[in-house]
């Protein structure tokens, strides 16, 4: 049975979200601060964690931070309040895995949670990477067996899924993949679940890999049909 904390100071919320979590088979426990929080993830170890941004004591951004400290495994499910881009950006910065604007759809979440969990308990990138060699593509070295990126000898720290994504393009060596066929093979996602969660992660490889994607791109935009990975060069 899988775990999931939720990490969220609306009583109501909380309450709506456990029930309906624990419907489903879960077991799942409730944390209304941001301390709370912190404590319920070390001594829970949950499987997942849904955590809200806005909460007292200790902000969700932090929350965050303190669970990857410790723990890079574990799948985060941010909520943001609606239209809050910056928000959504720095959590997946810090870590998270994906995240759901409020207010947010019952079907919507579950299913979300759903997807993060089949993904985490089936470690398919984490399992299927470890066959694969270095790779170097210009001036970055990718090793998958250890998960760790280098940019001119220089670690590059990447969230667990932007470090999945990257690899999911390197596997299809050149060849363009759908913002969909990512959705399905990084997130578990059905092609039913429209989100930016892609484009965001994107962005974020692009900004921490890129120096001038105009001249050297590593990850290159292909107008209405997705993305793909730059020709390999070893």
């Amino acid at each position: 049975m899988s775990r999931i904390l939720i990490v969220e100071d609306n009583k109501d919320l909380a309450f709506g979200l456990h029930s309906n979590l624990e419907i489903e088979g879960y077991e799942v426990a409730t944390a209304t601060t941001g301390v709370e929080g912190v404590k319920q993830a070390r001594s829970f170890s949950p499987d997942l964690v849904i955590l809200d941004l806005m909460l007292p004591e200790m902000d969700g951004f932090e929350v965050l931070k303190a669970i990857r400290k410790h723990n890079t495994t574990t799948s985060v499910l941010i909520l943001t309040a609606r239209g809050e881009e910056v928000d959504k950006v720095r959590g997946l910065r810090l870590g998270a895995d994906d995240y759901v604007t409020k207010p947010f759809g019952l079907m919507e979440l579950l299913a979300r949670v759903e997807a993060l969990l089949r993904r985490g308990g089936k470690s398919a990138s984490r399992d299927s990477s470890s066959e694969m060699k270095r790779i170097r593509i210009n001036d970055i070295e990718i090793c998958p067996k250890t998960r760790t990126v280098r940019k001119n000898n220089q670690l590059v720290e990447l969230a667990p899924k932007e470090f999945d994504l990257l690899l999911e393009l390197i596997r299809h060596d050149g060849a363009v993949v759908s913002r969909i066929d990512l959705m399905k093979t990084v997130w578990g996602h059905s092609s039913a679940i429209v989100s930016r969660t892609v484009d965001t992660h994107i962005a974020e490889l692009r900004r921490k890999l890129e120096d001038d994607s105009a001249r050297s791109p590593l990850i290159v935009t292909v107008r209405k049909a997705g993305y793909r990975i730059a020709v390999l060069t070893s």
